[in-house]
């Protein structure tokens, strides 16, 4: 079982920048991949930014270019940088992981675990 925790929102004006974290805890060497999804109220779960086993990132088409994901495999931590942000950013945020090398193109219910969300709101 593997626990995420994402620590980090909160609200910015348009155009500013915040940083979110996501620490898994628990069987975290079954991890092969994870994820950023976000999600408005009406709207299906949309892939942010994510990083496979391969290590390399990968981005939805509305935040590339401005948001940057990364991780700490000592930490077991994924972070998410937004920059540039838009009143569309607004959302809650997700982090997800999985035992498989999903990309975060992926159907969102292949991810086997999830955070409980935090919620980033962008105000114009």
């Amino acid at each position: 079982q593997v626990k995420l925790v994402e620590s980090g929102g909160g609200r910015v004006q348009v155009g500013g920048s915040l940083s979110l974290s996501c620490v898994a805890s628990g069987a975290t060497t079954t991890i092969r991949s994870m994820a950023w999804f976000r999600q408005t109220p009406g709207n299906k779960r949309e892939g942010v930014a994510g990083i496979a086993a391969d290590d390399i990132p990968t981005y939805g088409d509305s935040v590339k270019g401005r948001f940057t994901v990364s991780q700490d495999s000592a930490t077991n931590t994924l972070y998410l940088q937004m920059n540039d942000l838009r009143s569309e950013d607004t959302g809650t945020y997700y982090c997800a992981a999985d035992r498989a090398a999903l990309l975060v193109s992926s159907t969102p219910s292949l991810f086997e675990y999830w955070g409980q969300g935090i919620q980033v709101t962008i105000s114009s």
